[in-house]
């Protein structure tokens, strides 16, 4: 099949998320990887009287709905809806708060998350190389868009792609053609002339099938094939194998 664009999932595609990359802190006597601490640090200038262990689990308790309601129907939750529960749980008026503090806080969350994120050597070289013979674009599942380009920034690959589209600025995540739709629109590219390449095969095989695009899956742990999800045109272990797919 003459492709003529190349879509790519994010995290656990073009990069891997390492936990362990996460700042270390001790809640209850345990130590834990998470940006809590992080954001305690910013959130006690305001709210002195909130500890570190009250803004770690209202922290997992924003994760957590979030959680639920994507999985109501796939819309997406953004960062800022996410930190406005954040602060409800906490019982703070987000309100009452100087201008701009749930941004700082959204943002030293973006900090810790883009230092946890690994970009494989291997993998700039191999974008490098398909962007002189294919538009490329990144189509990812995340609450806030700059992360997404603040990771692909670091790894000096952000300006291979032609579009980067994240489900926040669309409203829907990934198996929903919504956020699909949005991509190839921008590329110029019906679906049937194009590849997309991700790790998950109920969101990302399955939602590029949905619209007439053909799949890469990258399996790396060799899992069977989720029920309702057709086998992919191609199936990986690691994202060089695509370059003799594609001729690169």
């Amino acid at each position: 099949m003459p492709y003529r664009a190349v879509l790519f999932d994010l995290f656990d595609t073009l990069v891997r998320f390492d936990r362990e990359r996460m700042p270390e802190i001790q809640i209850n006597g345990k130590v834990v990887r998470s940006s809590a601490g992080m954001l305690h640090g910013i959130l006690r200038t305001q709210a002195p009287e909130i500890g570190l262990e009250a803004c770690y689990e209202a922290l997992g308790a924003s994760w957590r709905e979030a959680e639920r309601l994507r999985a109501l129907d796939h819309r997406e939750v953004s960062a800022l809806d996410r930190f406005a529960h954040f602060f409800r749980e906490l019982g703070l008026d987000e309100s009452a708060l100087p201008a701009g503090f749930g941004r700082a806080l959204i943002d030293a969350h973006r900090g810790a998350l883009g230092g946890a994120a690994e970009f494989p050597a291997h993998h700039g070289p191999l974008l490098r190389r398909l962007a002189e013979r294919y538009r490329l674009a990144v189509v990812s599942n995340f609450d806030y868009t700059p992360t997404a380009l603040d990771i692909l920034g670091r790894a000096g690959v952000v300006e291979l792609f032609d579009t980067i589209v994240v489900s926040d600025e669309v409203g829907w995540r990934k198996p929903r053609r919504d956020i699909f739709d949005v991509a190839l629109a921008r590329l110029g590219v019906p679906a049937d002339a194009s590849l997309f390449v991700g790790d998950r095969a109920d969101m990302d095989v399955l939602g590029a099938q949905q619209i007439g695009m053909d799949a890469a899956w990258i399996n790396r742990d060799r899992e069977p094939l989720p029920s309702g999800v057709a086998p992919p045109t191609y199936e990986i272990r690691d994202l060089g194998e695509l370059g003799p797919i594609l001729g690169v």
